[in-house]
């Protein structure tokens, strides 16, 4: 069999640990990069690339690696539904509980791209829990990649464009139902991300673990001085 290169780019610890990706590494020459600095070195040093996955990239890509490399990515959405960022947060505050993980081409306009595959996520638990089955489905979308090497075809349908959320809208709202209180705490809930928060005086208090509890919820909050 062919060895295959491939580089996978995450500014994310949690894909490294998916038993997929030690399988799509057996007889292929895999590389990881976690910053655009070791992106750049690998694409230098690394002949003959068949596909650069980018799993969880929070920087821009230059134009000349998305038009010289078969570059994928991993949208959250339905595309052309829901094109944009902070898909995550914005799919809950619209109410769905599920949602398709799309793989597409990279292009100039974002998550415009044509599409490899779109298989069903659930929008259930934690941010955490969900950005973690969504690693491991990218995973498996891309062990069927490698192995089909499918060409892409169009989105079909008129683009909705979601809105990046801002820090600042982390804050814990004054008002709606107890279920939205639960959504609002349980889709910031993930390692690096601004978690639900309020202000009290010189203080923060961040909300992590919501639990529904009867016509109230019980969430773990961890106070901590506001930064000067």
């Amino acid at each position: 069999m062919q060895t295959k290169t491939f580089i996978f780019a995450s500014s994310k610890p949690w894909h490294k640990v998916q038993p997929e990706f030690s399988e799509i590494s057996q007889g292929n020459a895999v590389s990881w990069a976690e910053t655009p600095q070791q992106l750049e070195e690998l694409i230098v040093s690394c002949p003959g690339i068949r596909y650069i996955f980018f799993l969880h990239w929070s920087w821009l890509v230059p134009e000349t690696i998305w038009k010289n490399y078969e570059c994928v990515c991993f949208h959250m959405t339905d595309v052309p539904y829901g094109r944009g960022g902070s898909p995550l947060q914005n799919l809950i505050v619209r109410g769905h509980t599920d949602t398709m993980l799309t793989a597409l081409r990279m292009v100039a306009e974002m998550d415009a791209g044509p599409v490899y595959a779109k298989r069903t996520l659930s929008l259930e638990g934690t941010a955490h829990q969900i950005y973690l089955r969504a690693g491991k489905l990218s995973l498996e979308i891309i062990q069927w990649m490698t192995k089909h090497e499918p060409e892409p075809g169009p989105q079909v349908g008129d683009p909705v464009i979601f809105k990046r959320r801002k820090p600042e809208q982390s804050v814990l709202p004054e008002g709606g139902s107890i279920t939205e209180l639960y959504d609002h705490i349980r889709m910031l809930d993930a390692p690096t991300y601004p978690l639900a928060f309020l202000e009290h005086g010189e203080f923060i208090l961040e909300f992590t673990n919501a639990e529904a509890d009867g016509d109230g919820l019980k969430a773990t909050v961890r106070i901590r001085r506001k930064s000067n």
